[in-house]
């Protein structure tokens, strides 16, 4: 099966199984080994017999020059059940085998080596130890040290020792399917643990496709396995607020679009039906309204692009004080009709930013119809900029009615707005002329930012209820 679970599964158990057969191995061809050797030691300490005949043969000499005459034939191991004993030669009638044995003298230089390897150089520590001290009759002292080793093949064993090494090796056997046995059980248990939050994330996934964005994991496993839980969850929360978004945006879209095109299509179906005149005053209404919609789907695609990362920019070094007396310029004529006063103040001396010309004055006229909008007769709208560092802060300042604190984070949302009513009344001016400023499309602001943002800068605003509101934005030097 192509599971997660099942290949770690298999995973555990492969590694238990070469871990646990490789101690196994060694144990038990360690165990013999050691086991002969031990056998053979204590037995030569217990008898004494060739060991006794070594010390004669030092005292008689001196030294263990020519020890090679004694030891020549080797080390012979014989006696009832497998008893070793020393001596030049078998035992009569008993069975018996040929050990490998090194001799040193008390300094721990090898004096003999049957096995020719070691001759001439020092015993190392870890030989010393398992070696056999040769001690004096009289004087008690270490005079040389013996080291047996058993060939590899099988004795001097009796029956009882090789009894023992038989049940060693069934024990070794036996713990080995243990340890594999509990290793495939753990494993299983642990992979199924580590794979059951991949599983529910699996599952949260599918239902995500269906449609269901609402769908959240609980946050649990390791720590990796947590982070993407907390990954998932982030995803479908963002998910179910872009779709609300969108559901809004289609909404208000189709709402701003609505009211214009009753209004075109009720006043020209009255024109046919000669109820109204076809006159020029006609005509510039319906222009007006045709005009709504074409800014509307223009600040959409604005939107569109600045969203796709392609809102096309000329970023170049930009006077701030020409464009903002140029934009001021232009909406002059509509705040006197509505008879608020529109100030512009510069610092002198401004460095120049890098801006798109254009996309500012945009930015700035947005700003300043919003703010128009919003103050009444006899108020003051300013525009204002000065150097923040390395970059120029403009603000925008109205004293109309303000905005409420739990409003202000929602202003550069699409199609809200402050009062919630979607065509704001129309509002006169003190000559009775229609208001200019009156309703909007809730695009805006919003429009705004996003063009700030794409020139590396940002936006945000102030307001107090019943004093006005105040846009900052910023935007960095040339």
């Amino acid at each position: 099966m192509n599971r997660l679970w099942v290949q770690l599964t298999a995973a555990f158990t492969l590694v238990i199984l070469v871990a646990v057969g490789a101690i196994a191995v060694l144990i038990n061809r360690t165990t013999g080994a050691e086991f002969r050797q031990y056998i053979t030691h204590s037995e030569m300490r217990a008898s004494g017999s060739g060991l006794q005949q070594l010390v004669a043969y030092y005292e008689r000499q001196g030294s263990w020059q020519g020890v090679e005459s004694l030891l020549g034939q080797g080390v012979i191991v014989s006696g009832p059940m497998g008893l070793p004993m020393m001596g030049v030669g078998p035992q009569p009638g008993l069975p018996g085998g040929r050990l490998d044995a090194v001799l040193a003298d008390a300094g721990g230089r090898v004096v003999f080596d049957s096995t020719g390897k070691l001759e001439g150089r020092r015993l190392s520590l870890r030989e010393r130890s398992r070696a056999l001290p040769i001690t004096g009759s009289e004087s008690n002292t270490v005079i040389g040290y013996l080291l047996l080793a058993v060939p590899n093949r099988p004795g001097p064993l009796g029956t009882l020792e090789q009894q023992f090494l038989d049940r060693m090796r069934r024990v070794l056997v036996v713990g080995a399917a243990l340890a594999v046995g509990f290793g495939l059980i753990v494993g299983i248990v642990l992979s199924r643990s580590l794979t059951a939050p991949l599983q529910r994330l699996a599952a949260a996934a599918r239902a995500v496709a269906r449609g269901d964005l609402g769908s959240q994991v609980k946050v649990e496993g390791g720590a990796e396995i947590a982070e993407v839980g907390h990954a998932f969850n982030e995803m479908t929360n963002a998910l179910a607020k872009a779709e609300v978004q969108r559901q809004n945006l289609v909404a208000d879209v189709a709402h701003e679009l609505r009211t214009p095109l009753t209004v075109v299509q009720g006043s020209l179906q009255a024109i046919l039906d000669g109820v109204y005149p076809l006159d020029k005053a006609e005509i510039a209404r319906l222009y007006d309204e045709t005009r709504l919609l074409s800014r509307l789907v223009d600040d959409l695609r604005e939107l569109a692009l600045a969203d796709a990362g392609q809102l096309s920019l000329n970023l170049e070094p930009t006077d701030a004080a020409q464009v903002i007396e140029a934009t001021v310029e232009g909406l002059s004529l509509a705040a006197e009709a509505q008879e608020v006063r529109l100030i512009a103040e510069a610092a002198q001396d401004l460095p120049p930013i890098r801006a798109d010309c254009d996309r500012l004055a945009q930015v700035l006229r947005n700003l300043l119809v919003n703010a128009l909008r919003h103050t009444p007769v006899g108020g003051s709208v300013t525009v204002s900029v000065l150097q923040s560092g390395q970059a120029l802060e403009f603000t925008v300042t109205d004293t109309g009615e303000g905005m409420a604190a739990e409003d202000l984070p929602h202003v550069f949302e699409r199609f809200w707005r402050a009062d919630r009513a979607r065509v704001r009344p129309e509002r006169a001016s003190s000559d009775g002329s229609e208001g200019q400023w009156s309703g909007g499309s809730g695009l805006g602001l919003s429009v705004a930012q996003s063009l700030i943002e794409a020139q590396g800068g940002r936006m945000w605003a102030e307001s107090t209820v019943g004093q006005g509101s105040t846009f900052h934005f910023t935007l960095p030097l040339a």
